[in-house]
């Protein structure tokens, strides 16, 4: 089976080639099919056009997708060839008159189209006004240039933080510097150090091996070395090639986002951005971001000042410093809650993880997932697997990639492969990419996960349920498509919650060598410990989805982008941890500048609430309670962007969502 054509083994000019003469295709197709149109019917504009749509799919996401997972210079010089040509065709068709024009008069014939239909038309309508098909022709091409410069601005971006990752390394040649580390980050290390044919251990920034070291670490002045080397990739500060520094990059990349948003009649890039989201305005957004912060700020004050006040008594540490946050964070939870990380990780192997998770979406949607092999796959470690639904129906397939490696973007996500598309001549199911960036196994020893590396699977398989388990057949409006980007996280964050019940960890959460079951004095204590610090953890949420609104909703061309400025006037605002001056957290900032949460950053903590409101209804029923569980496939899952979300809950709550139980679930009274 192969699904994932080999890209990275094909020459650069060739991909490029493909890639160029399918987008020269299409857009003839287009004119052809426009030229000969008389009456435009669903299934002779719209059908054709998805068909062509999902060709370039076929095509293009295997390129995007290895460029991400196993990235190479010859892969990063093809993938970067073909950002202006298809941005130029993503505008040309938005801005396509007569092409709008067809729409339009498809939209007047509403008596012959469906709900789903229709909902497909209104968002093209959007979606043209929003690409600027109204505007003259001085203004349409200029918007098409930025367009072009901001596809390869971000991916410049995303490039500099990679590489700049990629480039750090500090040898260690005595196992004494590394006290306080775990076995198993002392196995990871030395294996870094092998891999580059050296002997004793080496420490990268990549998550899997930063992140202990941060944690665990005796060594004040190593985790200051990496917490500097982290926090300031990709800038002009700190021990890296200058090269790599976004500085010029982000501020060509606000500066065009502001003019695209002025063209289009918007004050703003934040209005423009939230024209697709549910929030009703930047406003609103701001309200809710300073109303959560409000009622944060006291009880992570509080929580601050108990860490400081245990590392004054423990170390002597007068000065604390944000490298010492996360390593005091975890003697604090050791000592009052008798639990560490290291504590879960052997009940937490990765194999029965899996195994559990699928049984748990089983028990919730009557869903079968079973592994497909003899698939062509990008790395040996990747699995691919088949869901059916409860009456044995195909529903899809995804790719499961879960460890960190060299040449591989950090983070976790879920990104389409293949959408659903049904017409009366073709039925085709979709496919996902899971990834994840987990430690990988060491030393001949399973790999065993964290428990947070647990709810970030979870995490990421909801985001996966929501594209393959839907039922809308139009794939601008199936799985997640024509979900409102500010919505997008409820299922991924409701899974999460399924990693806290009793009920739900007796499927998997077993010890890897003994077998038996998470102790109840050991989940007695993870439970105690869930709300540990949940205050400041949200605060720096909310800190940093107000720095990405404030950027994007008071930009000025005279000043520029002002971001250092503006993310300090933030941290003034609502943090409660000052970092250093030289701390360049904005310049590895992916999800504003390379992803798509500019002016959406917020969408985190807004889905929030619907999860946290829709697992509330599971929490009065049982967590298993298959009334609701279906009721949650059938309005949410399966909806796909065939409603607006807020009706979609609307139909599966019964009512509007409420705040409550976020705050609930977080311990924040």
């Amino acid at each position: 089976m192969n699904n994932l054509p080999q890209y990275s083994q094909f020459a650069p000019d060739a991909i490029e080639a493909s890639i160029t003469q399918l987008l020269t295709k299409n857009l003839q197709r287009t004119e052809q099919l426009l030229a000969e149109l008389e009456t435009p019917t669903w299934c002779s504009l719209i059908e054709p056009l998805a068909a062509w749509d999902d060709e370039l799919e076929h095509a293009w996401s295997p390129v995007s997708h290895l460029n991400a997972v196993c990235n190479s210079p010859a892969l990063r010089a093809a993938y970067h060839a073909c950002l202006p040509a298809l941005s130029g065709y993503a505008t040309e068709l938005g801005q396509h008159a007569g092409l709008y024009r067809a729409v339009q008069q498809l939209v007047g014939q509403a008596e012959t189209l469906n709900a789903g239909q229709r909902k497909v038309l209104a968002n093209k309508l959007r979606d043209f006004r929003l690409a600027g098909v109204s505007l003259s022709a001085e203004p349409r091409q200029r918007y098409k240039q930025i367009a072009q410069q901001l596809s390869e601005l971000t991916s410049q971006f995303a490039d500099h933080v990679l590489d700049a990752t990629n480039a750090w390394y500090k040898p260690i040649d005595r196992v004494a510097a590394l006290a306080g580390l775990p076995d198993s980050a002392l196995a990871l290390a030395a294996q870094m150090a092998q891999q580059r044919g050296q002997k004793g251990w080496g420490l990268t920034l990549d998550y899997p091996v930063y992140q202990p070291v941060m944690a665990y670490a005796q060594d004040r002045a190593l985790r200051q070395e990496l917490y500097t080397a982290y926090h300031t990739r990709a800038s002009d500060q700190g021990p890296h090639d200058p090269a790599y520094d976004n500085t010029q990059v982000m501020e060509q990349i606000l500066a065009l986002r502001h003019e695209q948003a002025n063209l289009l009649g918007f004050a703003q890039y934040a209005d423009y951005s939230l024209a697709t989201k549910m929030a009703e305005s930047a406003e609103a957004v701001a309200i809710f971001l300073h109303d959560l912060a409000a009622r944060c700020r006291p009880q992570a004050e509080q929580e601050l000042a108990v860490l400081r006040q245990f590392a004054a008594e423990t170390d002597g540490i007068t000065d604390f410093a944000p490298w010492d946050q996360a390593y005091y964070t975890e003697k604090l939870r050791e000592r009052d809650y008798q639990l560490s990380e290291e504590d879960l990780k052997p009940y937490f192997p990765v194999e029965q993880v899996i195994t559990g998770l699928f049984q748990i979406a089983q028990r919730l949607y009557g869903i079968r997932i079973t592994p497909v092999d003899e698939v062509d796959v990008w790395h040996p470690d990747v699995r691919f697997y088949a869901i059916h639904s409860a009456d044995q129906t195909l529903c899809g397939h995804f790719y499961l990639d879960l460890y960190a490696r060299a040449n591989k973007r950090g983070g976790a996500w879920m990104d389409g492969c293949r959408t659903r598309l049904v017409t009366s001549e073709r039925h085709q199911d979709p496919i996902a990419y899971l990834v994840c960036n987990f430690t990988p196994a060491v030393a001949g020893q399973p790999t065993l996960l964290t428990h947070t590396e647990v709810e970030t699977l979870f995490h990421e398989f909801g985001h996966g349920l929501h594209h393959l388990l839907t039922r809308i057949d139009y794939p601008d409006i199936a799985g997640i498509n024509g979900v409102a980007w500010d919505a997008v996280e409820l299922p991924s964050q409701f899974m999460e919650n399924y990693c806290w019940q009793r009920e739900a960890l007796d499927l998997f959460a077993r010890h890897h060598l003994a077998g038996e079951p998470l102790p109840d004095t050991l989940f007695a204590r993870m439970t105690a410990a869930r709300h540990f610090q949940s205050a400041l953890a949200m605060l720096r949420q909310i800190e940093f989805a107000l720095f990405d609104l404030e950027l994007h909703r008071h930009y000025d061309p005279a000043q520029g982008g002002r971001i250092a400025e503006t993310l300090q006037s933030v941290r003034n605002q609502v943090a409660v941890i000052q970092p250093p001056v030289w701390q360049r957290f904005a310049h590895g900032f992916s999800h504003i500048f390379a992803g798509g949460y500019a002016a959406g950053y917020y969408s985190y903590l807004w889905a929030q609430v619907l999860s946290a409101d829709a697992f509330d209804l599971f929490e009065q029923r049982g967590i298993f309670d298959p009334d609701t569980g279906q009721a949650f496939l059938q309005y949410i899952l399966q909806a796909g962007g065939s409603k607006d979300i807020a009706e979609l809950f609307y139909d599966f709550r019964g009512r509007a969502p409420q705040i409550d139980a976020l705050l609930r679930h977080n311990g924040i009274d």
